[in-house]
């Protein structure tokens, strides 16, 4: 199998698991004798550990190489992911899902880093699309998969299927990976705190994961309660609920289908200001909780605008640190992934005190200025 399809593949079976909780949210709490509220930390667990293990997994890949890494790590997610369906503690559930989090730390910036050894600049930013097409995709047969065997099953169902699916990528792993040389660019650990200080020092860097962590709070703090959304309308079918949110998913494989001839009409800043600006205008249809058909089709604009955004701020992360990409993207994920730690703590509470609609109103409002601003700092020359 070429390393690129297999890599696409590893990255497809973690990201089945990134949304596969939250359609079932309200079945977890009621099972597990949990509020709502406190089941949606499922989520937060996920983002938290899949954004704090990036400072380690990322030198590591860097240092050892990035398919033994994404390897050991697919073995971690099959054992996690079947551990999953037979707990009956949500604490154990809890931990479970941290370390599952953690394991898929080791798929998709992996591989963005993976692409950016292997990939020349100029077709790099296409390539990045059809490894998000392989992300969204996982994520949207896990969401949509995820309330289908919850309504006809039971939820413990989805970590049953997922893994299966990762023992299955495992194997494929071992195989595929078998006498592929090691790409290694740090010659030593010691060289890690240098080239983090560095990125962190770097004026682009700064832009790039200040953006993501934005991202994380403003927009996927909303994802963990679409169910609870619906359910206050009227609409318990989580089948429903996963079907919202895997149309985020389907504007992201839009995206990923049509990004090469976006950048014939746009250059990258004007493409990062309209996936911002399209992101703000479907969040403020959400506001005004329309019927979930039309919920619909504001999630599916909303993903093709966010990765309009997400991934024109991955092209420029990818060449923040040639020598050191695992821990530039490393450092990238880990930002994007604390804010979405803190995005579903940050929308329940403006849940409670300020409401639905005007907390999705200060989202969309965020979310175009994200846009604009990125694109404009972004966009300027590189310094010399």
């Amino acid at each position: 199998m070429n390393p690129l399809h297999l890599v696409s593949f590893m990255t497809f079976t973690a990201a089945l698991s990134s949304r596969a909780v939250d359609p079932v949210i309200p079945k977890i709490a009621q099972d597990l004798f949990v509020t709502p509220a406190t089941a949606a930390i499922l989520s937060t667990a996920f983002a938290l550990f899949y954004g704090f293990v990036q400072p380690v997994l990322g030198p590591v890949a860097d240092r050892v190489g990035k398919t033994r890494v994404m390897t050991v790590c697919m073995a971690v997610f099959t054992i996690a992911s079947f551990a999953s369906a037979i707990v009956e503690s949500f604490a154990l559930l809890l931990v479970l899902r941290m370390i599952t989090g953690a394991a898929c730390g080791g798929s998709f910036p992996v591989a963005l880093a993976f692409i950016g050894d292997q990939v020349p600049v100029a077709q790099r930013q296409v390539a990045i699309g059809r490894l998000l097409a392989a992300t969204i995709g996982g994520n949207l047969i896990g969401a949509t998969l995820s309330g289908v065997i919850a309504d006809l099953v039971h939820w413990r169902g989805i970590f049953i299927v997922l893994g299966f699916v990762g023992a299955i990528t495992l194997v494929a792993a071992l195989i595929g990976f078998r006498g592929m040389p090691n790409v290694r660019s740090v010659s030593s650990f010691r060289d890690v705190p240098a080239n983090f200080r560095a990125l962190l020092a770097n004026p682009r860097g700064q832009v790039c994961f200040s953006s993501v962590a934005l991202e994380g709070i403003f927009l996927f703090g909303v994802f963990p309660y679409v169910a609870v959304l619906l359910l206050a309308a009227g609409e318990g079918r989580a089948f429903i609920a996963g079907l919202v949110i895997a149309a985020f998913a389907i504007g992201g494989v839009l995206y990923s289908l049509g990004v090469k001839y976006m950048l014939r009409y746009m250059d990258q800043p004007r493409l990062m200001i309209a996936g911002g600006a399209l992101m703000a205008l479907c969040l403020a249809v959400v506001a005004f909780a329309p019927p979930w058909p039309v919920q619909c089709v504001a999630f599916g604009a909303m993903g093709c605008g966010f990765y309009m955004l997400h991934g024109s701020i991955q092209f420029y992360v990818t060449e923040l640190a040639p020598d050191a990409r695992a821990s530039a993207v490393a450092m990238h994920s880990l930002f994007f992934c604390s804010g979405q730690a803190i995005g579903p703590i940050a929308f329940g509470i403006g849940l409670a005190f300020l409401g639905a609609p005007v907390s999705l109103t200060i989202s969309a409002l965020a979310m175009a200025m994200i846009g604009y601003v990125a694109a404009r700092l972004l966009g300027r020359p590189k310094p010399t």
